[in-house]
Order: structure tokens, then C-alpha cells, then sequence
């Protein structure tokens, strides 16, 4: 087994906007997430990703990039994130950062050149091409924000392609020039000591190269977002694409002990294929499977048996409940089976990502239509697709504004933050905040759940039971799905006590040879 670090690491995901601000103008910064790195110890984090602070007009909150080696001024500067990177590695935290090679901003001095004139030596940095002779797009391709992936250049007669906004115009990475300036790029950050990169939508940097249609899904059900029409064919996922993530995998591997992990949203048999020919590509290709899933202890079990079983030999696999994407789980599931779902993310065999705000429970959070940011939910906006609600503000304290600043903040807190908020929690034993920090510091004491092999062992009547084994150190998982009671029966020869629940009364407790599991509990057994 490899030592490598982020295999028996937690991932802390951070949407910088949301987690502290210390210059009182409603947004959060670098020297925010500095301030609370004695909180994430106390959690037991492991490592911290970061979401875009580059410099940017913020069309999509710092996904449109103006300039890849820079602070943006709203979160600080280059020194202040020095000095993060510093203060977390004091504490034995790692930093992962965002790096987002689809598109550029509209602003990014390579696109100004681009798009100055057909001769211009940087023009095929980017994808133009021309009007069809009714003086359409080139082919039918939508944006992920809705409408046609292309726009109109008018100084130079030629669309130019953008797989979000008009804004984000996609890079043109067949192009050998574009790959070596982003590869330095990779290099800036990891000689400032970032330890990996969490890359943007990687698996659509590679397009066809004779931009074929895309053919209609034939899973659309004929109501949804524009993106959804079609099936993305030859807009992402490509073949050579793998080729690209091996460069780029090597150019990480120039530094050691260092991270690639991959926004990949595909099913598990192709997701699988970003691990690369001999490993050579992401080293976590993200898992999503669960963001979606009906939530069943069947489908969940499923889903593992599935994902395990396509794992090439040597891979690393790894879990995501929530993101800055897709609605929080306490927002899918409800506030009970949070709990149980967090417990699931922190005993399954792999590395869990956890979002911010998760380890206190925040669910959907109402945005009235004169607050709302979100520039996919704006441009389609019947179709519920706005990812503010999951990009709200963490909540520190009951004061005024949660103690995430001293004014409105840029989103809106919520209801209950007097109460849902860490000062507070960290007070109560049994809420959801001490029970990930409890997990968290079970997994790093014990092998089984960190390195150690998994045995699924049951999964039927709203129970979902399996074993995590590393040498001697033998642990039991048993989630109840449903609201009411339901019994499970263990294994021959199989005893131990209650470590933890998600419930409160059962610590230490020995377990029977049949286990009741009181509605929404989890339990980890210790085995022995």
C-alpha cells in the first residue's frame, strides 16, 4: 500500500466567498480561512481545497480567470496566501487549489489578443470558426448556462466557443503553445507549495476536431436545462483528452508528494478511465455517484459493489456527498438522515471530500429573487437550477451576520443560524458538528478506516451494513435508511461495542448477535 498522504486524507472543500471575511465587506477572503485553521484541526481535517480567488470580473464568481498566477484584491493578495499556505502547513494541513484550464475570462489578456484579429499569433489559443451559410453557429452545442455554446465576434466575423457563459471562452488545448502555458502555470503554484490541484470539468478541455453535432439524449424527458438535450458526444469526454491529463500528471509528478483529482461528472464505467493507463492520470478522479442517488440502502449498496468492482488495479477510490454545484445533502436527504449520511462518507473505503458548512447541518437556504448571484439560475430561471443556495455563508456564531462578517453578507444566512452555527453546536455532544469531528478523529486513530480493505454484509429492509478490516483492526458500519426501527443481525463469530452513533446512549455498548438500529441511526462497531 502507498504512503501517499491524500489516501488517507479528509478533503475540506472551502467556496473562499463563504467562509470568513476580515475586511468587512460581506465576502470572504484569504485571511479568512487562515483565521479559522484551528478549527479544521479541531475537526480533524486533513487537507483543504480551495475554489477559485484568481483575478476575475467575477461573471461566475472567479471561474471565468483573468489572470492564472494572482490573488484576486477581494480575497487578498499573493502574500496573504503565502502566508495561508505557510500557517496550514504549520498545522499539518494541506492546500489544494482550483485550476480551471476549459476557459479563460473574456478579460484574460490571451483572449484580448485572440479575438483582436484573425492574425493575431494567439488566435488559435482559442476555438473560432466560422458562421454556417445561413450564418449560424458552427453546430449545435449548448452552453451548460443555457443557450447556444457559441457567440458572435463581430470584429472578426467568427464565433468563438464557450461551454458556460459568453464570458468563459474555452481554451483551445489541442494547441501545444496553450498546454505549455498552462503547464507553467501548474508550476507557479506548486513552487509556492500548493500540494495538488482540484481541476475544473477536465473531462471537457479536449473537443472534436471536426466539431460534429451533438445527437439528441434520448433520456431527456423534455423538460430540464438546455444542456440536457443532447447528449455531450463530441463536446466532452473525448479520447484524446487522456493523453492531455497524462501531460498534466506529469508535470505535478515534477514535485513530490503532491495531488491530481479531477471534476469528472460520468458514469463509473467511463469516470474509471480518468485514472489513467497505468495510473498515469488524476490521481481521484471525483466520485459524484451520490450526489444523485436515491436514498436507499439498496442503491446506495449498489452503487459501492459498482464503483468498487471498476476500479483499475492500483486505484484510490474516493467520495463526495455535497459541492458548490449541487444542492447540500441535509438539503436531499433532511436533517436525520444528514447525520447518518455523514457517518457513511467518513467509514467508506476511500477519501472523502466534505464540504464546508455540512458538519453543521446546513440545508436548502431560501434566496429571494433580488439576492440571488447565481448566474445559471438567472439565465434559466424557471428551472431551479441556481447554486446559491449551497454557496451560503458558514456560520460561526450567534452574533449579527453568524460571525462570518461585521456586515450583510453576500448571501443570506440561514434562519436558524442563532442556533446552527459552531459556537454553539460545539456545546451540544450529540449534534451533527460533534459527530463529524468525533469520525473524523476515530478515522485517524484506526487503520481499518483510513487504508483498510471493505466487505459489504448486508443490504436489504432499509439497512446498509459492511466492514472495514486492516490487520487486526476490524470495524462494523450499520446505517438505517429509514425513520423507524429496523434490526440487523451480525455475522457468525462477529462482536464488538458501539463506538459511535449518530444517536445518543449507546457508546460503549456491547452489541448483540442482533443489532436494533433505532429510525435514522448509524452505529460504528468496534469489533473484538
Amino acid at each position: 500500500m502507498s504512503n501517499d498522504w491524500w489516501r488517507t486524507a479528509t478533503i475540506y472543500q472551502i467556496y473562499p466567498r463563504s467562509f470568513q471575511d476580515t475586511n468587512a465587506d460581506g465576502v470572504g477572503d484569504l485571511n479568512g480561512v487562515r483565521y479559522r485553521l484551528d478549527y479544521l484541526v479541531w475537526l480533524g481535517i486533513d487537507a483543504i481545497w480551495l475554489s477559485p480567488f484568481y483575478p476575475s470580473p467575477m461573471h461566475d464568481f472567479g471561474y471565468d480567470v483573468a489572470n492564472y498566477c494572482d490573488v484576486d484584491p477581494l480575497f487578498g493578495s499573493l502574500d496573504d496566501f503565502d502566508a495561508l499556505v505557510s500557517a496550514a502547513h504549520a498545522k499539518s494541513l494541506k492546500i489544494i487549489i482550483d485550476f480551471v484550464p476549459n476557459h479563460t475570462s473574456n478579460e484574460h489578456p490571451w483572449f484580448l489578443a485572440s479575438s483582436s484579429g484573425r492574425d493575431n499569433p494567439l488566435r488559435d489559443w482559442y476555438l473560432w470558426r466560422d458562421a454556417q451559410p445561413d450564418g449560424g453557429p458552427p453546430n449545435n452545442w449548448f452552453s451548460h448556462f443555457g443557450g447556444s455554446a457559441w457567440s458572435w465576434d463581430e470584429r472578426t466575423q467568427q464565433y468563438y466557443l464557450h461551454s458556460f457563459l459568453p464570458e468563459q471562452p474555452d481554451l483551445n488545448w489541442r494547441n501545444p503553445q496553450v498546454r505549455a502555458a498552462m503547464y507553467d502555470v501548474l508550476r507557479f503554484w506548486l513552487r509556492r507549495g500548493v500540494d495538488g490541484f482540484r481541476v475544473d470539468v477536465i473531462s471537457h478541455i479536449v473537443k472534436d476536431a471536426a466539431f460534429r453535432d451533438n445527437p439528441a439524449n434520448p433520456n431527456f424527458a423534455g423538460e430540464g436545462p438546455d444542456i440536457a438535450r443532447l447528449a455531450q458526444t463530441y463536446s466532452s469526454d473525448q479520447p484524446e483528452v487522456h493523453d492531455v491529463i497524462a501531460e498534466i500528471r506529469r508535470v505535478v509528478d515534477e514535485f513530490p508528494d503532491r495531488v491530481l483529482i479531477g471534476e469528472i461528472y460520468l458514469p463509473i464505467e467511463r469516470l474509471v478511465a480518468y485514472y489513467g493507463k497505468e495510473l498515469g492520470g488524476v490521481h481521484l478522479p471525483f466520485n459524484f455517484q451520490l450526489l444523485d442517488a436515491r436514498w436507499d440502502a439498496a442503491t446506495i449498496a449498489n452503487i459501492i459493489e459498482m464503483y468498487e468492482a471498476a476500479l483499475p488495479p492500483g486505484a484510490w477510490p474516493n467520495w463526495v456527498l455535497s459541492n458548490h454545484d449541487r444542492p447540500r445533502i441535509a438539503a436531499r436527504v433532511g436533517a436525520a438522515q444528514a447525520r447518518l449520511a455523514t457517518m457513511l462518507l467518513l467509514t467508506l473505503h476511500g477519501t472523502p471530500t466534505l464540504y464546508y458548512g455540512d458538519e453543521i447541518g446546513i440545508g436548502h437556504v431560501d434566496i429571494a429573487l433580488e439576492r440571488a448571484q447565481d448566474p445559471w439560475g438567472m439565465r434559466e430561471p424557471d428551472l431551479g437550477v441556481g447554486r446559491d443556495p449551497s454557496r451560503t455563508p458558514m456560520q460561526w456564531d450567534a452574533s449579527a451576520f453568524a460571525g462570518f462578517s461585521t456586515r450583510e453578507p453576500w448571501l443570506p444566512l440561514t434562519p436558524d443560524f442563532a442556533t446552527r452555527n459552531v459556537a454553539t453546536m460545539r456545546e451540544d455532544d450529540m449534534c451533527i458538528l460533534r459527530l463529524t469531528s468525533k469520525l473524523l478523529h476515530y478515522r485517524h486513530a484506526h487503520s481499518a478506516l483510513g487504508i483498510g480493505s471493505q466487505r459489504l454484509l448486508h443490504a436489504s429492509d432499509h439497512v446498509l451494513a459492511y466492514e472495514r478490516l486492516q490487520g487486526a483492526d476490524q470495524i462494523l458500519v450499520a446505517l438505517n435508511f429509514c425513520h423507524d426501527t429496523r434490526s440487523f443481525s451480525l455475522p457468525n463469530g462477529l462482536s464488538g461495542a458501539v463506538a459511535l452513533s449518530t444517536h445518543s446512549g449507546r457508546s460503549g455498548e456491547r452489541v448483540p448477535a442482533k443489532l436494533e438500529l433505532r429510525g435514522d441511526e448509524g452505529i460504528v462497531i468496534k469489533i473484538g
